[in-house]
């Protein structure tokens, strides 16, 4: 188990920028989460978004909206994205990706 970067109060990175696969896998761990290949396409699409809107998508709502356009209807949905990022779908996804807390997420 490596030493996991500094993080808030509710366990997302303070530096987006310390963030590895590494780190993700032990992130995940945490809410009990075997990354896959499923996992990691999500993870990956979410730092790009991140890296070219310099945000985390700032809803569930619009997070799923982003997935469906970026990977079409299969993988563009609720029901979807819970099954890999139990809970609130945008906020677990970040947490793992080592992205901000998206601004609208409970």
């Amino acid at each position: 188990m490596t030493t996991l970067p500094l993080r808030n109060n509710e366990g997302f990175l303070e530096d987006a920028d310390s963030w590895t696969p590494k780190v993700a896998e032990e992130i995940a761990a945490e809410d009990s989460i075997q990354l896959n290949e499923n996992h990691w396409e999500i993870i990956e699409f979410l730092r790009g978004f991140y890296k070219q809107h310099e945000m985390s998508p700032p809803s569930n709502r619009l997070f799923v909206k982003a997935v469906k356009e970026a990977f079409g209807d299969d993988k563009g949905n609720s029901i979807y994205l819970m099954q890999l990022f139990p809970g609130t779908p945008a906020k677990t996804a970040c947490r793992i990706a080592g992205l901000p807390r998206p601004t609208n997420c409970l």
